[in-house]
């Protein structure tokens, strides 16, 4: 789902160690009177208020190095301690050991930097960790003398800091008008002024003041900044203080529990890590015994009956067994309602939060590609906001998984002393870091470093957008553009170089991202002609076809709305799910006409807010809102535009207890009722299938003994990152008028759908982070999912990948997917990512499933559907080996269970059945042969019918494997009838290559010459000794060379009979 993309971005303060004389610095109230303790904070803020303000605006630097100039000392002072970001993502801020600094996070720009004095350093000590109140109002800075020392942060959005100015001839960026859309030159000045993604509301003034010190004797092991208060663990003794923000004359401005009143938490021990998620209203612990708990805050409404003065409620999920597998660090998913607990010797356990009350079982487990001694320990768990990827931070690199564990990228692979030489830090180890822009970027702490390292992610559009276009088709998309896979119009995809691209970059309008920057929400039609996405306000779209994208002329439209629930295309018309003021709409645009509010097509106003929206079938739109509904419009085309008619809604009240966790919901509708019925009764009949939670869930329609509609409920499958109902895309589906497919386009599914029947066009398909499963046809799922029949599912087909693919291309037999390289050249000093297509063929899988259900008409029909493909002979031969391995290393019982017989049954109705079973055998091991021709008729006789057929090449791989296996006619000698036999056919078609290389290997097994000057004799070949000059044989062999070793003989370069596959 997330790749990096690219180089990083460097961020620092400047390239030089800043001049003393030039630094405000601030003591911290140590001037005054000694610090408060936690219970009087309030009065040691009042006789604070007074501190001089320290805010000082300061310029930023790429390309930062860490200051030495020959002394360490300062080259420490400078080092960035640690980084929180707001809950906004607006603003971030950053410690060294004695200042702090406020960013913006786009442009990414030092807004304030606070130093702390001498007097303050040795009053209360270094920073050693940092705390940002999720408004991003109030830092707090811990020291290493047990001291929180907060400042609070003023913004006045009508003051800038920093005014680009640019010449006066540069009016506008040299770039093609189209990147504007159509119609830019009606533009204002205003509207088209340049400048950089989110640079249109310019550069925000910060103002950072001192505000309290807070004292805690007790020592600080862990603090937490939350809305409301600041939640401090201690050390001596172990207790849990909360500090609220504000006072209130109705509470107390401090409460303090001890650990050891808390019944639920292990004897002895003390918190040592927490982490809070606002969504889940949930809090994991993680205590110095390595043990992790999930907690609550007690509320008013949630009191502890037999202990009034209790705050928190939790229990225990994850009991170390050893100290290895001892909690140090945890992570929470609240889209996935998942828990990551990292342990010392740097695994990451997930565990799955069922309820509040400790039902919190074992997920899965994420293995990292090196040692836990390469790796070092781990520094940094987190998950991206929208819960689709993990980052682990190490000593020694990093890693990123998807949300069920497939690998996506790491820096375990890199020469470290390159990196090293390069000062890339952010490749040598991880000490902290923070998602912005929603995932779009992340930005990475080194070490010992003074500078930021943000890398570009490349994700699936499908997290911000869950639309089947997307999936089928390969969306992704960055912060700032586009890439659109292209691999559908390539006729052989096996043939293609490993070094071409087979996606097509594009660039959002500079236009639109300097006020909507980041790009949130990216679709793409059905076609792959139209793509349009959404950032913070407004939308745009792009046509493929002409290469130009339109935007808004008018800004103030564009700011009017926000897309809220996604978008999709039908034929040239967007629909967009939006959010206006107060009001809730379906609106739809037409890539013909500019955009603009006189423009919209048609809207249809909802009573909440659209979560999600898709296309089903050829003319249905599904519409999901926050009032758990689910609406059903038909699309109707007019003479120029379309308008969208409800026709009915289906409630899941009581079905499903959270509506903003659901990502899609697709129906299934029976063939009766798609092709002939009346589209108000689809509600009635439609089976609902949805995704929540990680589990795909089926919805069946019954009626109860009062005649109302009900719904079946079954899970049917866990662990499921998403899923492609292959009925859901339009280009894959027959048009049930008998008009024109509304996305037909060469090489798709849609010229297979009268082919594939029952086979693929039902069929089912999801990733559980580990497998590409697949239903071959969801009907057969539709007739055991009713818990009344208890029925067992059918299985599914499994198919491996070493990638994470990213959509099934069904048309080609093939799933394409991505991995990361992270390259480095010595003649540049810096690394960079690079997206590797990655391809592998579903199609022996599929086949060995109907096989092994005794199904061949079926395997023959779905091979038939590809029997166009190039490669089909290849993905047979595959099929075989799976086979044959399998069988080898684990022998059928009873011997009648084999499934071999029945696929060399199957694969004899193949014209390239002979080629396929040769190939098979030269690339497997000798102890393999045996129980293959064991189901085979004599080599000898595969040999004939292969003459028989003209295959010269591959009646020369049975006379290998008839050598090799000493195989010989009526228990004779080696004769060498049949190789003059084919070396004369050979001749006879001038295939001089194939004899030469039957020449090499007689002169391989006989070092005399004396079999191939017989061999040539009997062919009749003229003169012997001027046959052999002319093949390039000398006669004699090379000392070493095994005469009748099969691998030896076949591993020269260029031998027929190698045993690398070609």
């Amino acid at each position: 789902m997330y790749w990096p993309v690219g180089a990083p971005k460097v961020y620092a303060l400047s390239k030089h160690a800043t001049p003393r004389q030039k630094i405000t610095e601030s003591h911290d109230g140590a001037e005054s009177t000694e610090p408060s303790t936690s219970s009087h904070a309030e009065e040691q803020s009042e006789s604070n208020r007074e501190s001089q303000d320290t805010s000082q605006a300061g310029s930023i630097t790429t390309n930062g190095k860490t200051v030495s100039n020959g002394n360490d000392v300062v080259a420490r002072e400078s080092e960035i301690v640690d980084a929180k970001v707001s809950r906004g993502g607006g603003l971030f801020a950053t410690i060294t050991r004695s200042s702090v600094t406020i960013w913006q996070t786009k442009p990414t720009v030092a807004l304030a930097n606070v130093v702390r004095s001498a007097r303050s350093m040795k009053a209360y000590g270094p920073n050693v960790a940092l705390f940002l109140r999720p408004d991003a109002l109030v830092v707090v800075v811990q020291t290493s003398e047990g001291y929180l020392i907060s400042y609070s942060l003023a913004t006045d959005s009508n003051a800038k800091v920093y005014a680009t100015q640019l010449p006066a001839n540069s009016n506008r960026h040299a770039r093609k008008d189209s990147v504007d859309g159509y119609s830019s030159y009606h533009r204002t000045r205003s509207a088209v002024t340049d400048g950089g993604p989110a640079e249109g509301e310019g550069i925000k003034e910060v103002n950072i003041r001192f505000r309290m010190v807070i004292r805690i004797d007790a020592g600080i092991s862990k603090t937490l900044a939350l809305d409301d208060e600041l939640v401090v663990a201690t050390q001596k003794p172990a207790a849990l203080q909360c500090i609220h923000w504000v006072s209130d004359n109705q509470r107390a401005q401090t409460s303090t529990e001890l650990v050891s009143k808390m019944s639920w938490v292990a004897e002895k021990c003390s918190v040592v890590e927490m982490v809070h998620d606002r969504p889940m209203n949930l809090t994991c612990w993680i205590t110095s015994d390595g043990r992790a708990y999930a907690v609550q805050r007690r509320s008013a409404s949630n009191v502890d009956m037999d202990n009034h003065s209790s705050l928190f409620q939790g229990f225990c999920f994850r009991h170390p067994e050893t100290k290895e597998t001892a909690a140090i660090k945890t992570a929470i998913n609240a889209r996935y309602s998942l828990i990551a607990v990292g342990c010392a010797n740097g695994g990451i356990d997930v565990y799955i939060v069922k309820d509040y009350m400790g039902n919190i079982p074992f997920s899965h487990k994420l293995r990292l590609s090196v040692s836990a001694s390469s790796a070092g320990k781990l520094t940094f768990l987190s998950y991206s906001p929208d819960g689709y990827c993990l980052f682990a931070g190490y000593e020694s690199g990093w890693a990123m998984w998807s949300v069920y564990g497939k690998s996506l990228a790491n820096s375990f692979s890199i020469d470290r002393s390159v990196s090293a030489a390069n000062g890339e830090e952010w490749l040598l180890g991880v000490k902290s870091g923070f998602w912005t822009g929603g995932g779009c970027e992340l930005v990475l702490i080194g070490l010992a470093d003074d500078r930021l390292w943000a890398l570009d992610i490349a994700r699936n559009a499908l997290t911000g957008c869950y639309s089947p276009a997307n999936i089928s088709r390969g969306l992704l998309h960055s912060s700032v553009n586009l890439m659109l896979y292209k691999g559908h119009d390539v006729p052989d995809l096996t043939a293609v170089p490993s070094d071409m691209n087979l996606w097509q970059n594009i660039q959002v309008p500079a236009s639109y991202l300097l006020n909507q920057w980041p790009v949130k929400t990216a679709v793409v039609s059905a076609d792959a002609k139209y793509l349009a996405v959404a950032g913070r306000r407004g939308l745009a779209h792009y046509s493929t076809v002409s290469g130009r994208w339109r935007t808004f002329d008018d800004p103030e439209a564009e700011h009017e709305f926000a897309v809220r629930g996604g978008m999709c295309w039908y034929q040239h018309f967007l629909i967009a799910g939006v959010e206006s003021g107060t009001s809730h709409q379906i609106r739809v645009y037409s890539r013909e006409k500019s955009l603009s509010y006189s423009n919209i097509q048609f809207s249809e106003q909802l009573s909440a807010s659209a979560i999600f929206l898709t296309i089903s079938g050829t003319d249905s739109l599904l519409v999901y809102t926050y009032e758990n509904t689910l609406l059903h419009f038909i699309i109707i085309p007019t003479a120029t535009s379309v308008k969208l008619v409800q026709v009915g809604q289906i409630g899941f009240h009581g079905i499903i207890r959270a509506p903003p966790r659901v990502r899609a919901i697709s129906w299934i509708l029976p063939e009766a009722q798609l092709e002939h019925g009346d589209p108000s009764q689809d509600v009635a009949t439609a089976s609902v299938l949805f995704l929540v939670d990680g589990k795909l869930v089926l919805l069946q329609p019954s009626t109860n003994e009062l005649g109302e509609l009900k719904y079946d409920m079954r899970v049917i499958a866990q662990n499921v990152e998403y899923y492609n109902l292959l009925r859901d895309s339009p280009h894959s589906l027959p048009d049930t008028a008998g008009n024109v497919s509304i996305a037909t386009t060469p090489g798709s599914p849609q010229a297979l759908n009268d082919e594939l029947g029952r086979s693929l066009r039902d069929s089912l398909w999801y990733f559980d982070g580990t497998h590409m499963n697949v239903w071959p046809d969801i009907q057969d799922v539709l007739a055991s999912a009713p818990a009344d029949l208890g029925r067992d599912l059918p299985p599914t087909v499994r198919i491996p990948t070493d990638f994470y693919p990213i959509s099934a291309l069904v048309s080609k037999g093939i799933l394409h997917g991505l991995d990361t390289d992270l390259i480095q050249r010595r003649d540049v000093n810096f690394s960079l990512s690079r997206l590797a297509p990655r391809t592998s063929l579903f199609l022996p899988q599929l086949l060995r499933h109907h096989l092994a259900d005794f199904n061949s008409p079926a395997a023959l029909h779905l091979s038939h559907c590809y029997r166009h493909l190039p490669y089909l002979s290849h993905a047979l031969e595959v099929l075989l080996h799976d086979i044959l391995d399998a069988e080898v290393d684990n022998p059928p019982d009873p011997p009648e269970a084999a499934l071999l017989p029945s696929v060399l049954s199957y694969l004899s109705s193949f014209p390239s059945y002979l080629d396929v079973v040769v190939n098979c055998t030269r690339k497997t091991e000798l102890r393999s042969w045996r129980t293959l021709f064991a189901h085979l008729p004599p080599v000898i006789e595969l040999f004939e019918q292969a003459m028989r057929e003209g295959r010269l090449k591959t009646a020369a791989g049975y006379l290998l494997v008839l050598h090799t296996t000493d195989e010989q006619q009526d228990g004779e000698k080696f004769q060498v009838q049949e190789f003059a036999r084919l070396l004369r056919r050979a001749a006879g078609k001038e295939e001089w290559e194939l004899a030469r290389e039957l020449a090499r290997f007689l002169v391989g097994i006989d070092g005399s010459g004396q079999t191939l000057k017989s061999a040539l004799a009997e062919a009749r070949l003229g003169e012997v000794g001027g046959e052999v000059e002319e093949m390039g044989i000398d006669g004699r062999v090379e000392d070493g060379v095994a005469r009748s070793d099969f691998a030896a003989v076949g591993a020269r370069e260029g031998d027929y009979f190698s045993l690398e596959q070609r």
